[in-house]
């Protein structure tokens, strides 16, 4: 068997495979097999028909595709395999010459991994700075109101509902969720709904019904509604009244092992500092590959960013239909866009995406990253700890697998590029 490959633009390569006859020979007779199992012929039995009557029977053309095939499949994944091509989806493949007795020759088009030329990466990850941390009184106080409101006490009141009350309702409007009804719960004066149709609920009581009209601002979330007045009807379900408790020594004490508000302060402190450290760790890393990545040459190949792309749109799509009270159809309405429109719109995030995961890949490759299989094994084991026995039934361990071991790989390269900017 010859192989020659063509180098083609964009990541693309072109190999012709020539097979001789003999080899060609082989892989008609694994058509034969194949087709001998499902060849009917009266007086033989499923299986057994000779080999020069299935022959005759499926005719010269259907056993020369079906041999190509065998083929096609074998010659190629072989090579692949063996010169450890990163190949990017199927292969486009065309028949070149097929005949009885003859060398099969065909043409493998495909996309692969890019090559990469990175730049001074040591040197560029050496200028990006760290950041100091600090934590605010404001910060503190934030968290600790927040703690404060998760021991708030609710008591049920037949009065009409007033600002920081807590409140269940249901609601319909014929522009939203296709005029049916939503039931919602929310603190009056947080901002939990638009601001004129908190104001309409302040003052209705628990079995209440009321219709009123909103005018939605210009830079409403939902654009379909921008500088219109939406007509809604509201019933109250039930008004609650929110005790908070007084932040004190007594307060701590609830939290945990708190003997004051003197070391329930400092454990909120320590908390958002190592949220905050954790932060910062994130952005330097985020700047440090940014910065790799803008002085790194790649062409990327445009069947890649179109599958980066189809996913951004698919978590798009998830997004709308676990944060919004909206069908991603209506959510296109909103935007005033097509399926098609909103793709493209990610071309360049799609992009960005792509060439970070080339350039963390590359480096790893000159530091000579690996992933060991006891590393990959207890990441997995941290992994499938967090979901239940219901969820875990639900995974493709294989996929986690690949996922998990990109993740320490990444992690790794990360760590040696912040060696570099101490």
């Amino acid at each position: 068997m010859k192989a020659e490959v063509k180098k083609l633009p964009k990541s693309q390569i072109e190999i012709t495979f020539e097979i001789t006859a003999d080899e060609f020979k082989e892989h008609t007779e694994h058509a034969l097999e194949h087709l001998k199992a499902h060849v009917k012929v009266d007086g033989f039995r499923p299986g057994n028909v000779p080999l020069k009557i299935v022959e005759e029977k499926v005719g010269q053309e259907t056993l020369l595709m079906e041999a190509g095939d065998h083929a096609v499949k074998h010659v190629y994944y072989d090579y692949i395999a063996q010169n450890k091509l990163e190949v990017i989806g199927e292969p486009e493949v065309s028949i070149v010459k097929i005949a009885k007795g003859s060398e099969f020759v065909f043409k493998a088009k495909i996309t692969v991994l890019p090559e990469v030329e990175l730049p001074d990466y040591k040197g560029v990850a050496g200028k990006v700075k760290g950041k100091d941390i600090e934590v605010t009184e404001k910060e503190m106080q934030e968290s600790i109101n927040y703690l404060q409101k998760t021991r708030a006490k609710f008591s049920q009141q037949d009065k009409k509902a007033e600002l920081n009350d807590f409140v269940d309702i249901e609601y319909s409007a014929p522009e939203i969720n296709e005029g049916k009804v939503i039931k919602d719960r929310f603190t009056l004066g947080e901002g939990g709904m638009i601001k004129s149709f908190e104001e309409n609920v302040v003052g209705m009581k628990a079995g209440e019904e009321k219709e009123f009209t909103v005018d939605f601002p210009d830079n409403a979330t939902r654009k379909d509604l921008a500088n219109k007045k939406v007509v809604f009807k509201v019933k109250m379900i039930s008004v609650q009244k929110i005790e908070l408790p007084e932040i004190n020594d007594e307060f701590a004490k609830t939290l945990g092992a708190f003997d004051t508000l003197v070391a329930l302060k400092e454990s909120v402190k320590g908390g958002i500092t190592a949220e905050k450290t954790e932060e910062e760790k994130q952005r330097k890393r985020g700047e440090i590959l940014e910065k790799i990545a803008e002085k790194t040459k790649v062409e990327l190949p445009e069947k890649l960013v179109e599958y980066e792309k189809e996913r951004l749109f698919e978590d798009l799509k998830n997004n709308i239909a676990s944060s919004f009270k909206i069908s991603f159809e209506e959510y296109m309405a909103s935007v005033k866009k097509t399926e098609q429109e909103i793709k493209d719109t990610f071309k360049i995030q799609a992009e960005k995406r792509l060439k970070s995961f080339l350039v963390l890949k590359e480096i790893g490759k000159v530091e000579n990253v690996k992933v060991d299989g006891k590393e990959l094994e207890e990441e997995m084991k941290k992994a499938m700890a967090m979901y239940n026995k219901e969820q875990l039934a639900k995974i493709d361990t294989e996929q986690l697998k690949e996922y998990t071991e990109g993740v320490v790989f990444n992690e790794k390269v990360f760590q040696i590029l912040e060696n570099f900017s101490k």
